[in-house]
C-alpha cells in the first residue's frame, strides 16, 4: 500500500492525532476492525468511513483526505491538500459552514451534522450525521479540524 507523500496529513503522526483527538472529545472509536491489519495511516487511508481535515491558516487548507474523501470530492492527493477547505461547500453554503466550525471551536465537536458539499466537477451531494471535531497535538495544542462521515447522497 503506498499512502500519498507530502503534507502534514500524509503521515502517522496526524493519524494519530485524528484518531486520537476524535476518541477524547465523542468517546467513541474512529475506526473499528483488527488493529493488526496495517498500520494506523493506512487504516485511516482505506477506511469506507470519509475522514478530511484542515489546518489553522487564516484560510484553512485542506492537509488530510482519505481514498473515500478523494473520491467523494473528485481529487487526487496534491489537488486535495491545496484546496483551501472553504471549497468543500457551494459559496451560499458557507454561512451555514463557518457557524458549524464556530461551535465546534467552542464546544470541542458537533455530531449529527448535515449540509450539501460539492466536488470538484460540480457534483453535489449532501452529507448525513457527520461530526466534526478540532484536533489537538499530544500537548493540546489546537492543530486544526476534522470531519467524518459514511452517509451520503448525490443531489
Amino acid at each position: 500500500m503506498i499512502l500519498p507523500t507530502g503534507g502534514v496529513g500524509a503521515g502517522s503522526d496526524h493519524a494519530e492525532r485524528l484518531i486520537g483527538s476524535y476518541r477524547r472529545l465523542t468517546g467513541n472509536e474512529l475506526l473499528s476492525g483488527p488493529e493488526s491489519s496495517g498500520s494506523l495511516a493506512e487504516r485511516l487511508f482505506l477506511s469506507p468511513i470519509v475522514v478530511l481535515s484542515h489546518g489553522t491558516e487564516d484560510d484553512p487548507v485542506l492537509n488530510y483526505g482519505n481514498q473515500a474523501a478523494l473520491n467523494l470530492w473528485e481529487m487526487d492527493w496534491e489537488t486535495f491538500t491545496r484546496t483551501p477547505s472553504r471549497y468543500t461547500a457551494e459559496e451560499m453554503e458557507r454561512t451555514q459552514r463557518e457557524h458549524l466550525l464556530k461551535k465546534v471551536q467552542e464546544q470541542g465537536y458537533a455530531d449529527d451534522y448535515t449540509g450539501i458539499r460539492i466536488s470538484r466537477s460540480g457534483r453535489r451531494f449532501y452529507i448525513k450525521k457527520a461530526t466534526v471535531w478540532n484536533i489537538a497535538d499530544k500537548d493540546g495544542r489546537y492543530a486544526g479540524q476534522a470531519a467524518c462521515f459514511s452517509e451520503f447522497e448525490y443531489c
